[in-house]
């Protein structure tokens, strides 16, 4: 039973949400509709209660290095007020989780990470920090509230409410501001493939924060077209699609392993799969037939098994069935055509390019 509820809970139950357990957390499915919020978000502007997902303030004269000798990317390019997405991986290169980190200010950073591997994380942070007095790690995940603000107006919605420039605030920045009069951090990333804006409040101002983004028009979205969403986008879902037993190579996420930056926690493991090729890779996929593409189901190739799905989805913007799932590096081309075993039929399906969906401003 979910035993973890957020600053927003009330607020889901006076909206009517429908409640479900997402990683121990009671949160929402849904609210009108998966469909209508998914829509509001590629046309106008949704808003989600992220607040499940960990929050833990690494800060010190030496959290900087804590945090380069752990991640895959190169964390010493970022400069006060950016962002990084990146990866945390054992020695053998299995991902642990998948992350974005901001820069807040010279010596603090703010982790943000998947809701299932909040302890995980922050006691692997503290395994490996051998300066406590130096290096500060805090989970401020129950202290803070977490909404993102997604679609193409999600600027116009959020601008009134804040002093701060949007306009000329860049993709993968943050900033200390205030938000309807409550403090923030803001920043501009996102995980639906759309322009949008994360806002980091106090647990206490949740209420307050939430109800002003409503009241200046945006959609109350659940956790059900997050995920069509983010699908749709192709990104990658932790507990699906990527686990400790996935290496980024592998799974597409080469772009954001730096070797050039020295040694890391999994490095060795990652360099020889890209020295010698994966043994598998994580590809788009289509359904051409009529069926729905779920994870689990078998991925076959002239009647033999050759893979699984890991993430699939009915696409509302494409109108179709679309997935994510692993194949051998000889069939991960585009336009080759595959089956899927669905619900004990043989649905075909073929391999596509990812992202699913592009936003507009994107396409260029």
């Amino acid at each position: 039973m979910p035993h973890d509820r957020t600053s927003l809970y009330g607020e889901h139950l006076r909206l009517g949400a429908r409640m479900m357990d997402f990683a121990g957390w009671e949160m929402p499915l849904q609210y009108q509709g998966i469909i209508a919020e998914h829509r509001a978000v590629r046309t106008a502007g949704g808003m989600f209660d992220v607040s499940h997902m960990v929050r833990l303030w690494v800060g010190g004269e030496l959290a900087a290095d804590l945090l380069q000798s752990l991640l895959t990317s190169d964390t010493a390019l970022l400069t006060p007020g950016a962002a990084q997405y990146t990866l945390l991986c054992r020695e053998d290169g299995g991902i642990l989780d998948d992350l974005v980190l901001f820069r807040v200010d010279y010596d603090r950073f703010l982790w943000v990470g998947n809701a299932a591997n909040r302890e995980r994380d922050r006691t692997w942070l503290e395994q490996h920090n051998a300066s406590p007095a130096a290096c500060q790690i805090e989970d401020h995940t129950f202290r803070s509230t977490m909404v993102a603000l997604q679609g193409p107006a999600s600027a116009e919605l959020l601008q009134p409410l804040t002093p701060l420039r949007l306009d000329t605030f860049p993709r993968f920045s943050c900033a200390a501001g205030s938000v309807a009069g409550v403090p923030c951090l803001v920043s501009r990333t996102g995980y639906t493939g759309e322009d949008g804006f994360e806002l980091v409040a106090s647990a206490d101002d949740g209420p307050t924060l939430w109800r002003a983004l409503l009241a200046a028009g945006a959609v109350p979205c659940g956790l059900g077209a997050r995920d069509t969403l983010r699908l749709e986008a192709g990104y990658v879902l932790y507990g699906e699609d990527i686990d400790e037993t996935t290496n980024p190579v592998e799974a597409g996420l080469a772009w954001a392993v730096d070797l050039a930056k020295g040694d890391f926690v999994g490095r060795r493991a990652i360099e020889r799969v890209m020295r010698d090729g994966p043994q598998r890779k994580l590809v788009g996929l289509e359904m051409v037939g009529r069926g729905l593409a779920r994870s689990g189901y078998l991925i076959l190739h002239d009647g033999q098994p050759v893979g699984r799905v890991t993430s699939g989805r009915y696409s509302p913007t494409g109108h179709k069935s679309i997935a994510l799932g692993y194949v051998p590096p000889r069939l991960a081309k585009t336009g080759t055509r595959l089956t899927i075993l669905a619900r004990e039929k043989a649905v075909e399906a073929v391999v596509v390019r990812k992202p699913f969906y592009r936003a507009p401003q994107q396409r260029h």
